[in-house]
Protein backbone atom coordinates (compact mmCIF):
# COMPACT_ATOMS: atom_id res chain seq x y z
CA UNK A 1 0.00 0.00 0.00
CA UNK A 2 1.48 3.07 -0.98
CA UNK A 3 2.33 5.75 1.65
CA UNK A 4 0.87 9.16 1.14
CA UNK A 5 2.47 11.42 3.88
CA UNK A 6 5.31 12.39 2.02
CA UNK A 7 6.03 15.03 -0.60
CA UNK A 8 9.09 15.27 -2.81
CA UNK A 9 10.48 17.15 -0.18
CA UNK A 10 10.57 14.25 2.33
CA UNK A 11 12.06 11.91 -0.12
CA UNK A 12 14.99 13.72 -1.09
CA UNK A 13 15.81 14.15 2.63
CA UNK A 14 15.25 10.10 2.97
CA UNK A 15 18.06 9.32 -0.14
CA UNK A 16 20.52 11.72 1.71
CA UNK A 17 19.93 9.95 4.97
CA UNK A 18 20.10 6.56 3.75
CA UNK A 19 23.27 8.08 1.41
CA UNK A 20 24.84 9.09 5.07
CA UNK A 21 24.05 5.82 6.51
CA UNK A 22 25.63 3.83 4.10
CA UNK A 23 28.82 5.50 4.37
CA UNK A 24 29.23 7.23 7.73
CA UNK A 25 27.19 4.67 10.04
CA UNK A 26 27.01 1.03 8.44
CA UNK A 27 30.25 -0.03 7.57
CA UNK A 28 31.38 1.56 11.38
CA UNK A 29 28.50 -0.27 13.58
CA UNK A 30 29.97 -3.61 14.18
CA UNK A 31 32.95 -1.78 15.94
CA UNK A 32 30.79 0.19 17.65
CA UNK A 33 28.61 -2.39 18.88
CA UNK A 34 31.90 -4.24 20.24
CA UNK A 35 33.35 -0.99 21.48
CA UNK A 36 29.60 -0.47 23.33
CA UNK A 37 29.30 3.50 22.07
CA UNK A 38 29.42 5.34 18.94
CA UNK A 39 32.21 8.00 18.73
CA UNK A 40 31.52 11.40 19.04
CA UNK A 41 32.66 12.04 15.31
CA UNK A 42 29.85 10.33 14.08
CA UNK A 43 28.02 12.66 15.82
CA UNK A 44 29.80 16.09 14.33
CA UNK A 45 29.51 14.77 10.59
CA UNK A 46 25.36 13.80 11.33
CA UNK A 47 25.57 17.61 12.39
CA UNK A 48 27.50 18.82 8.93
CA UNK A 49 24.95 16.89 7.38
CA UNK A 50 22.14 18.34 8.95
CA UNK A 51 20.22 15.75 11.05
CA UNK A 52 20.62 16.22 14.41
CA UNK A 53 17.64 19.15 16.09
CA UNK A 54 15.96 20.44 12.94
CA UNK A 55 13.37 21.87 14.42
CA UNK A 56 16.25 24.45 15.89
CA UNK A 57 15.86 28.47 14.38
CA UNK A 58 17.74 28.76 11.80
CA UNK A 59 19.56 31.55 14.02
CA UNK A 60 21.19 29.15 15.34
CA UNK A 61 22.24 26.95 12.67
CA UNK A 62 19.20 24.50 12.74
CA UNK A 63 16.71 24.12 9.84
CA UNK A 64 13.71 25.34 11.81
CA UNK A 65 11.67 22.38 10.46
CA UNK A 66 9.25 21.53 12.89
CA UNK A 67 7.92 18.33 11.00
CA UNK A 68 7.76 14.98 12.41
CA UNK A 69 7.91 13.61 9.20
CA UNK A 70 11.60 14.34 9.12
CA UNK A 71 12.30 12.63 12.49
CA UNK A 72 10.38 9.43 11.31
CA UNK A 73 12.04 9.44 8.08
CA UNK A 74 15.80 8.91 10.03
CA UNK A 75 14.40 6.58 12.49
CA UNK A 76 13.17 4.79 9.54
CA UNK A 77 15.99 4.46 7.79
CA UNK A 78 18.47 3.95 10.93
CA UNK A 79 16.12 0.88 11.59
CA UNK A 80 16.26 -0.59 7.86
CA UNK A 81 19.70 -0.34 7.58
CA UNK A 82 19.94 -2.50 11.34
CA UNK A 83 21.72 0.64 13.19
CA UNK A 84 20.18 0.80 16.46
CA UNK A 85 23.24 2.67 17.93
CA UNK A 86 23.24 6.43 17.24
CA UNK A 87 20.94 8.28 19.62
CA UNK A 88 20.34 10.66 17.22
CA UNK A 89 16.47 10.32 18.06
CA UNK A 90 16.87 10.71 22.30
CA UNK A 91 19.09 14.00 21.88
CA UNK A 92 16.86 15.70 18.95
CA UNK A 93 13.60 14.61 19.59
CA UNK A 94 13.46 13.64 22.97
CA UNK A 95 15.37 15.95 25.18
CA UNK A 96 16.25 18.88 22.34
CA UNK A 97 12.21 19.71 22.61
CA UNK A 98 12.47 20.91 26.86
CA UNK A 99 15.40 23.14 25.53
CA UNK A 100 13.39 24.41 22.09
CA UNK A 101 10.10 24.92 23.66
CA UNK A 102 10.61 25.66 27.43
CA UNK A 103 14.22 26.79 27.54
CA UNK A 104 15.56 30.82 27.63
CA UNK A 105 16.57 32.71 24.93
CA UNK A 106 19.89 32.57 26.89
CA UNK A 107 19.53 28.85 27.61
CA UNK A 108 18.61 28.33 23.52
CA UNK A 109 21.75 30.62 22.81
CA UNK A 110 24.16 28.85 24.87
CA UNK A 111 23.69 25.14 24.14
CA UNK A 112 21.13 25.09 20.48
CA UNK A 113 24.36 26.06 18.40
CA UNK A 114 26.41 23.39 19.71
CA UNK A 115 23.13 20.61 19.80
CA UNK A 116 23.08 21.08 15.90
CA UNK A 117 26.43 20.93 15.41
CA UNK A 118 26.55 17.36 17.30
CA UNK A 119 29.74 19.00 19.72
CA UNK A 120 26.87 19.31 22.78
CA UNK A 121 25.26 15.86 23.03
CA UNK A 122 21.83 15.72 25.35
CA UNK A 123 20.49 13.22 27.55
CA UNK A 124 17.72 12.87 29.96
CA UNK A 125 17.80 11.15 33.40
CA UNK A 126 13.95 10.36 34.93
CA UNK A 127 14.25 7.03 36.03
CA UNK A 128 15.36 6.51 39.56
CA UNK A 129 15.89 2.84 41.14
CA UNK A 130 12.22 3.24 42.88
CA UNK A 131 10.92 5.68 40.66
CA UNK A 132 10.12 4.62 36.74
CA UNK A 133 7.17 6.54 35.33
CA UNK A 134 5.53 7.78 38.49
CA UNK A 135 7.32 11.23 38.20
CA UNK A 136 5.53 12.39 41.42
CA UNK A 137 7.69 9.60 43.52
CA UNK A 138 11.59 11.52 42.68
CA UNK A 139 13.80 11.25 45.17
CA UNK A 140 16.45 12.94 43.61
CA UNK A 141 16.52 16.57 45.26
CA UNK A 142 17.37 20.03 44.48
CA UNK A 143 18.30 22.48 47.71
CA UNK A 144 17.70 26.07 47.30
CA UNK A 145 21.02 27.78 48.21
CA UNK A 146 21.07 31.29 46.82
CA UNK A 147 21.95 31.53 43.32
CA UNK A 148 22.42 28.00 42.59
CA UNK A 149 20.40 24.28 43.79
CA UNK A 150 22.19 21.70 45.24
CA UNK A 151 21.34 18.25 44.07
CA UNK A 152 21.92 14.51 45.26
CA UNK A 153 20.42 11.95 44.08
CA UNK A 154 20.89 8.90 41.21
CA UNK A 155 19.31 8.32 37.60
CA UNK A 156 19.37 4.60 36.31
CA UNK A 157 19.12 3.78 32.54
CA UNK A 158 20.17 6.87 31.25
CA UNK A 159 20.59 6.77 27.41
CA UNK A 160 23.48 8.77 25.60
CA UNK A 161 25.13 9.25 29.43
CA UNK A 162 28.46 8.59 28.92
CA UNK A 163 28.48 10.64 25.52
CA UNK A 164 26.69 13.49 26.76
CA UNK A 165 27.54 16.82 27.47
CA UNK A 166 24.78 17.96 28.86
CA UNK A 167 22.20 15.78 31.07
CA UNK A 168 18.61 17.26 32.03
CA UNK A 169 17.48 15.69 35.69
CA UNK A 170 14.65 15.09 36.97
CA UNK A 171 14.60 16.23 40.35
CA UNK A 172 11.88 17.71 43.41
CA UNK A 173 12.62 21.33 44.49
CA UNK A 174 9.75 21.13 46.82
CA UNK A 175 9.26 17.35 47.69
CA UNK A 176 6.22 18.02 49.52
CA UNK A 177 4.32 18.88 46.95
CA UNK A 178 4.97 15.58 45.28
CA UNK A 179 4.57 15.70 41.10
CA UNK A 180 3.86 19.68 41.47
CA UNK A 181 7.23 20.29 43.14
CA UNK A 182 9.60 18.24 40.37
CA UNK A 183 12.13 20.49 38.21
CA UNK A 184 14.03 19.99 35.44
CA UNK A 185 17.94 20.97 35.55
CA UNK A 186 20.48 21.04 32.94
CA UNK A 187 23.58 19.48 34.56
CA UNK A 188 27.21 19.03 32.94
CA UNK A 189 28.29 15.76 33.86
CA UNK A 190 31.56 17.27 34.02
CA UNK A 191 30.73 19.30 37.43
CA UNK A 192 32.08 18.29 40.15
CA UNK A 193 30.04 15.47 42.04
CA UNK A 194 28.63 14.39 39.02
CA UNK A 195 29.67 10.74 38.28
CA UNK A 196 28.70 8.66 35.35
CA UNK A 197 28.63 5.16 35.75
CA UNK A 198 30.22 2.30 33.01
CA UNK A 199 28.28 1.49 30.04
CA UNK A 200 25.26 -1.20 31.56
CA UNK A 201 25.16 -4.18 30.23
CA UNK A 202 21.94 -4.78 28.09
CA UNK A 203 20.67 -7.22 26.30
CA UNK A 204 20.57 -5.23 22.74
CA UNK A 205 21.18 -2.06 21.66
CA UNK A 206 24.86 -2.56 22.17
CA UNK A 207 26.02 0.43 20.40
CA UNK A 208 24.21 3.07 22.28
CA UNK A 209 25.38 3.84 25.66
CA UNK A 210 23.10 3.60 28.40
CA UNK A 211 24.55 4.24 32.27
CA UNK A 212 23.58 5.35 35.38
CA UNK A 213 24.56 8.91 37.27
CA UNK A 214 25.13 9.80 40.32
CA UNK A 215 24.96 12.99 41.68
CA UNK A 216 26.47 14.02 45.34
CA UNK A 217 25.50 17.77 46.43
CA UNK A 218 26.19 19.14 42.79
CA UNK A 219 26.14 22.54 42.50
CA UNK A 220 24.03 23.68 39.50
CA UNK A 221 23.39 27.39 38.54
CA UNK A 222 19.56 28.27 39.04
CA UNK A 223 19.78 29.69 34.99
CA UNK A 224 20.22 26.15 33.77
CA UNK A 225 16.48 25.53 35.01
CA UNK A 226 14.31 24.51 32.45
CA UNK A 227 10.63 26.11 32.96
CA UNK A 228 9.69 27.21 36.50
CA UNK A 229 9.89 25.52 39.80
CA UNK A 230 7.40 22.49 39.68
CA UNK A 231 6.93 22.38 36.35
CA UNK A 232 9.09 19.39 35.91
CA UNK A 233 6.41 16.80 35.88
CA UNK A 234 3.87 18.86 33.59
CA UNK A 235 7.00 19.34 31.00
CA UNK A 236 8.16 15.55 31.23
CA UNK A 237 4.53 13.99 30.91
CA UNK A 238 4.09 16.33 27.82
CA UNK A 239 6.88 15.77 26.00
CA UNK A 240 6.95 11.46 26.62
CA UNK A 241 4.14 11.60 24.02
CA UNK A 242 6.72 12.67 21.10
CA UNK A 243 9.23 10.15 22.42
CA UNK A 244 6.52 7.51 22.26
CA UNK A 245 5.39 8.21 19.14
CA UNK A 246 9.45 8.15 17.78
CA UNK A 247 9.16 4.46 19.17
CA UNK A 248 6.05 3.26 17.21
CA UNK A 249 7.68 4.45 14.33
CA UNK A 250 11.02 2.68 14.81
CA UNK A 251 9.07 -0.63 15.84
CA UNK A 252 7.29 -0.71 12.46
CA UNK A 253 10.53 0.35 10.53
CA UNK A 254 12.32 -2.50 12.49
CA UNK A 255 9.50 -5.22 12.07
CA UNK A 256 9.23 -4.27 8.10
CA UNK A 257 12.98 -4.37 8.01
CA UNK A 258 12.88 -7.62 9.57
CA UNK A 259 10.11 -9.06 7.54
CA UNK A 260 11.96 -7.90 4.15
CA UNK A 261 15.46 -9.94 5.09
CA UNK A 262 13.15 -12.65 5.92
CA UNK A 263 11.16 -12.74 2.43
CA UNK A 264 14.36 -12.95 0.63
CA UNK A 265 15.68 -15.77 3.06
CA UNK A 266 12.68 -17.81 2.09
CA UNK A 267 13.05 -17.28 -1.65
CA UNK A 268 16.87 -17.82 -1.82
CA UNK A 269 16.97 -21.14 1.18
CA UNK A 270 15.84 -24.16 0.27
CA UNK A 271 14.46 -27.49 1.79
CA UNK A 272 13.28 -30.58 0.10
CA UNK A 273 13.94 -29.23 -2.94
CA UNK A 274 12.27 -26.14 -3.15
CA UNK A 275 12.59 -22.80 -1.58
CA UNK A 276 11.16 -22.74 2.12
CA UNK A 277 8.58 -19.62 1.47
CA UNK A 278 7.01 -22.60 -0.74
CA UNK A 279 5.66 -24.60 2.30
CA UNK A 280 2.10 -23.43 3.09
CA UNK A 281 2.92 -22.84 6.61
CA UNK A 282 6.02 -20.13 5.54
CA UNK A 283 3.77 -18.43 3.10
CA UNK A 284 0.78 -17.78 5.93
CA UNK A 285 3.37 -16.83 8.45
CA UNK A 286 4.84 -13.90 5.79
CA UNK A 287 0.93 -13.11 4.79
CA UNK A 288 -0.03 -12.63 8.28
CA UNK A 289 3.16 -10.49 8.97
CA UNK A 290 2.57 -8.38 5.78
CA UNK A 291 -1.46 -7.83 6.69
CA UNK A 292 -0.47 -6.90 10.11
CA UNK A 293 2.43 -4.16 9.03
CA UNK A 294 0.54 -2.54 6.62
CA UNK A 295 -2.53 -1.97 8.97
CA UNK A 296 0.11 -0.78 11.79
CA UNK A 297 2.45 1.09 9.04
CA UNK A 298 -1.11 2.90 7.98
CA UNK A 299 -2.44 3.46 11.71
CA UNK A 300 1.36 5.62 12.91
CA UNK A 301 1.42 7.41 9.34
CA UNK A 302 -1.96 8.96 10.29
CA UNK A 303 -0.84 9.21 14.00
CA UNK A 304 2.34 11.46 12.34
CA UNK A 305 -0.15 13.11 10.27
CA UNK A 306 -2.55 14.27 13.15
CA UNK A 307 0.22 15.27 15.65
CA UNK A 308 2.20 17.64 12.98
CA UNK A 309 -1.37 19.34 12.56
CA UNK A 310 -1.98 19.65 16.18
CA UNK A 311 -4.72 16.83 16.96
CA UNK A 312 -2.93 13.68 18.26
CA UNK A 313 -4.19 12.99 21.87
CA UNK A 314 -2.05 11.10 24.75
CA UNK A 315 -4.40 8.09 25.08
CA UNK A 316 -3.95 7.62 20.97
CA UNK A 317 -0.41 7.84 21.12
CA UNK A 318 -0.53 5.32 23.77
CA UNK A 319 -2.20 3.23 21.58
CA UNK A 320 0.40 3.37 19.01
CA UNK A 321 3.06 2.29 21.41
CA UNK A 322 2.01 -0.18 22.88
CA UNK A 323 0.59 -1.92 19.73
CA UNK A 324 3.04 -1.15 17.85
CA UNK A 325 6.14 -2.59 20.14
CA UNK A 326 3.97 -6.02 20.98
CA UNK A 327 3.70 -6.48 16.86
CA UNK A 328 7.81 -6.09 16.42
CA UNK A 329 8.29 -8.47 18.90
CA UNK A 330 5.58 -10.75 17.24
CA UNK A 331 6.99 -10.02 13.92
CA UNK A 332 10.69 -10.19 14.89
CA UNK A 333 10.50 -13.73 16.70
CA UNK A 334 8.08 -15.27 14.19
CA UNK A 335 11.24 -14.05 11.54
CA UNK A 336 13.98 -15.42 13.53
CA UNK A 337 12.05 -18.85 13.65
CA UNK A 338 11.68 -18.51 9.40
CA UNK A 339 15.07 -18.45 9.59
CA UNK A 340 16.16 -21.50 11.50
CA UNK A 341 18.95 -21.98 13.23
CA UNK A 342 20.30 -19.13 11.04
CA UNK A 343 18.11 -16.81 12.57
CA UNK A 344 19.87 -17.33 16.31
CA UNK A 345 23.32 -16.65 15.10
CA UNK A 346 24.48 -12.93 15.59
CA UNK A 347 26.52 -12.43 12.17
CA UNK A 348 22.72 -12.59 11.05
CA UNK A 349 21.02 -9.31 10.70
CA UNK A 350 17.32 -11.04 12.17
CA UNK A 351 19.65 -12.02 15.48
CA UNK A 352 20.32 -8.76 16.27
CA UNK A 353 16.96 -7.14 15.27
CA UNK A 354 15.39 -10.03 18.05
CA UNK A 355 18.22 -8.89 20.05
CA UNK A 356 17.02 -4.79 20.26
CA UNK A 357 13.60 -5.35 19.88
CA UNK A 358 13.18 -6.64 23.73
CA UNK A 359 13.62 -2.68 24.97
CA UNK A 360 10.62 -1.07 23.07
CA UNK A 361 8.03 -2.47 25.34
CA UNK A 362 9.76 -1.63 28.38
CA UNK A 363 10.99 2.50 27.16
CA UNK A 364 9.07 5.60 27.32
CA UNK A 365 6.54 4.35 29.62
CA UNK A 366 6.01 0.08 29.41
CA UNK A 367 3.05 -1.05 27.66
CA UNK A 368 1.15 -1.91 30.86
CA UNK A 369 1.42 1.88 32.08
CA UNK A 370 0.37 2.67 28.23
CA UNK A 371 -2.87 0.33 28.84
CA UNK A 372 -3.87 2.21 32.05
CA UNK A 373 -3.77 5.54 30.16
CA UNK A 374 -6.05 4.65 27.15
CA UNK A 375 -8.08 2.66 30.26
CA UNK A 376 -8.40 6.09 32.37
CA UNK A 377 -9.61 7.68 29.15
CA UNK A 378 -11.98 5.80 28.52
CA UNK A 379 -13.74 6.70 32.00
CA UNK A 380 -12.13 3.81 34.62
Amino acid sequence: MKRTLFTPEHDHFRESVRGFIEREIRPHHDQWIADGIVPRDAWLKAGVQGLLCMAAPEEFGGAGVEDFRYPMILAEELHRANCTGPGFGIHSTIVAPYILKYGTDEQRGRWVPGMVSGETILAVGMTEPGAGSDLSSVQTTAVDAGDHYVVTGSKSFVSNAVSADLILISCATDPEKKAFGVSVLAVDPRTPGVTVGTPLAKVGWHAQDTAEVFLDEVSVPKENMIGKPGQGAFLMARELDQERLLISVGAVASARAALDWTIDYCKERHAFGQPIGKFQNSRFALAEMETELTIAQTFVDRCVTEWNEGGLKAPEVAMAKWWTTALQQRVIDRCVQLHGGYGYMTEYPIAQAWLDMRWTPIGGGTNEIMKELIGRSMGF
